[in-house]
């Protein structure tokens, strides 16, 4: 499936992207009431990081995907669980039964969306009283070590930004009028990664792509050559999970 924003090129890096906090997503579920068993759709699964965990804790799960390289991925990665079942389609039109499902979640992918469409279509998709959530993995960018990856980026892009990935997400849902009170939470996450990884996980950076155009590899480049110059195998990078959730009303 065609979208404005191809991933096809990115699908193989997007392995490398950090989980989210699993206290986040716990706590998610929590003030969702969901309980094992109950149907979820993840929307933009893409190569299944939500989709897996939600898998995990023994939930029926939908992965929406549009990508078909992206979704492919994340078959592989879920061929094991049988409460896993994969489609083609997007935020706007996921293709699924009005009434379905009891959260509609939404894994680094509602920034990518048509939102106010989006939310119009999750609120078509849940049960009465289900429950919208979209969350990101945010980079701590006060770290020493993503302060100068921060650096190199803006050496290239002056008026480099992260768009809504990292806006908060209350005034969007507020403004649909289909959901109760927006509650945020967050959570810190400690990704370990390798040199190597990290520098394919900033190739998958679709944000930076974009923005960057021509200069992209050039910085690639430059943030691969100041990794290697640390002299470590492998790098702590701290991330901060942060969700957006709230009732159909």
């Amino acid at each position: 499936m065609k979208t404005e924003w191809d991933y096809t090129s990115l699908a193989d890096a997007y392995l490398q992207r950090p989980d989210y906090s699993g206290a986040a997503i716990d706590s998610m579920l929590k003030i969702a009431g969901a309980t094992t068993g109950e149907t979820i759709c993840d929307v933009g699964a893409g190569v299944a990081h939500l989709t897996l965990m939600l898998g995990a804790r023994g939930f029926e799960v939908t992965a929406v995907e549009p990508n078909d390289a992206m979704r492919t991925n994340g078959i592989k990665r879920t061929s094991s669980m049988t409460n896993v079942r994969w489609h083609e389609g997007t935020g706007e039109q996921t293709g699924q039964a009005s009434q379905a499902f009891s959260l509609v979640t939404f894994g680094s992918s509602f920034n990518v969306c048509d939102r106010p469409a989006a939310l119009k279509e999750t609120a078509r998709i849940l049960k009465p009283k289900g429950w919208f959530a979209c969350m990101w993995n945010h980079r701590y960018l006060d770290d020493p070590i993503q302060s100068r990856i921060e650096s190199i980026i803006k050496s290239h892009i002056d008026a480099y930004n992260y768009g809504s990935r990292r806006e908060d997400q209350t005034a969007i849902v507020d403004a649909s009028g289909l959901f109760g009170p927006v509650t945020h939470l967050d959570s810190r996450v400690i990704h370990i990664q390798s040199i190597k990884d990290c520098v394919e996980a900033w190739r998958s950076h679709a944000t930076l792509e974009r923005q960057a155009g021509a200069a992209f590899n050039a910085i690639i480049n430059e943030i691969e050559a100041y990794l290697k110059g640390l002299g470590t195998h492998s790098i702590q990078i701290p991330y901060t999970t942060n969700i957006w959730i709230a009732q159909l009303h």
